[in-house]
């Protein structure tokens, strides 16, 4: 965990502190991930679908047009194939703070159909079998298919249930390398930008059909003269259930068992996840419906049709600014020569796909020529005979 102070001169956050007579404020990176040397070391490629043949690799590499060449992310490699890796981080919790998930994109392939998002966990995940049935409880990126869904997917744990955004949001489709964020506030805000240009924002309550809309007062209406201002009134046949106060929100899941790795010295004693309880029937509004259960791994698990999508810049912090200035600083320093270097790439393509159309014109000129050379030659051979030749022999006998 890095600790990064405020974006001040050193000087002035002196004078600062000292005017404004309060503590110096800090924010975390919980998380920064470039891919620089050695991230063997710090994330685990999983075995899942591996025994079936289906299970992709990834390749470190800045990619056929790099805006840095030095900057490299790793790439999806294996043409229709599940993709699974994760690294484990410092646990911690977004309660009473701000959460930022950050990270850049670059889908160098014509993609067909697949993702290209990444996972934040919670609690003990198995690394070397996360997969796509391993609970999340922050999903977000990119996932296009064919050319109808272009979708930006924001999806949410709730109480061990997903939740994805109402709001149809739509990701970019170009070659280019694309930076996505999602921050949370501890008032249930969110926004999600991509490019540091906020794609859209709202709130939990409004946006994901997790809680019951919250009402709202209705303008010049008025109350009917004969209204009852009782909201309730009591049954006296009704009785309170034994117990009814007492209902917890969640149980624990009697069908769970410890899993046969479980490391009591690195996750201490085990217990088994909770559930949500089906007697627990009362609604109430949950001051803490934008805490998530606290993070421990961060993963990318994605399916691909075509592979060559580039994962890289990841990060996850409680500060919006650290996070606006890593995509300021890639688009000031690189955006230029990345665009540069694909339109010559494209320059490329193109040149190569006009000389490989002008060459199959020219076989397949080749080859009829070929063939109408072939059939007139039998043609000539085998030409079948007049009949009136027949005839003229046949008078000169007579």
């Amino acid at each position: 965990m890095r600790l990064t102070q405020n974006k001040l001169k050193p000087f002035h956050l002196f004078l600062f502190s000292l005017l404004t007579l309060t503590p110096l404020a800090f924010s975390e990176i919980f998380f920064e991930e470039h891919f620089e040397g050695g991230w063997k070391s710090r994330w685990v490629l999983s075995d899942w679908k591996r025994n079936e043949g289906k299970a992709g690799t990834f390749k470190h590499t800045a990619g056929k047009w790099p805006g840095d060449p030095d900057n490299k992310g790793i790439q999806t490699y294996n043409d229709a194939k599940h993709y699974a890796i994760s690294a484990k981080i410092q646990e911690f919790s977004n309660k009473n703070r701000t959460l930022v998930v950050q990270y850049s994109v670059k889908i160098e392939q014509d993609i067909e159909c697949g993702g290209a998002y990444i996972k934040l966990l919670s609690g003990y995940v198995n690394q070397k079998q996360f997969g796509g049935d391993t609970p999340y409880s922050l999903m977000f990126g990119p996932d296009i298919c064919g050319t109808q869904t272009k979708k930006l997917h924001v999806i949410l744990s709730y109480q061990g249930q997903n939740y994805p955004i109402k709001k149809d949001l739509q990701c970019e489709t170009d070659k280019l390398n694309h930076f996505y964020t999602f921050i949370l506030r501890p008032d249930a805000s969110y926004s999600v930008l991509v490019d540091n240009k906020e794609r859209e924002f709202g709130s939990m309550y409004t946006d994901w059909d997790i809680l019951p809309p919250r009402k709202i007062k209705v303008k010049n209406a008025k109350k009917p003269v004969d209204w009852d201002d009782r909201e309730y009134i009591d049954d006296p046949d009704d009785v309170k259930p034994e117990g009814y106060d007492s209902i917890p929100r969640e149980i624990k899941d009697q069908k769970a068992e410890e899993p046969e790795d479980w490391d009591e010295e690195e996750n201490g004693p085990w217990a088994a996840p909770k559930i949500p309880n089906p007697a627990y029937k009362e609604f109430e509004d949950d001051p803490d419906l934008y805490v998530l259960k606290p993070f421990k791994y961060i993963g990318i698990e994605v399916w691909q049709v075509k592979a060559g999508s580039i994962f890289d810049n990841i990060l996850i912090t409680d500060d919006p600014q650290y996070a606006r200035s890593m995509v300021d600083d890639y688009f000031e320093q690189h955006r230029e020569s990345e665009k540069e270097l694909f339109a010559e790439a494209e320059k490329e393509r193109k040149a190569r796909e006009e000389e490989e159309s002008r060459k199959a014109r020219e076989e397949g000129e080749r080859r009829r020529k070929e063939r109408d050379h072939r059939y007139g030659d039998r043609r000539r051979r085998y030409k079948r005979p007049n009949p009136r030749d027949y005839m003229d022999d046949y008078h000169d006998e007579l």
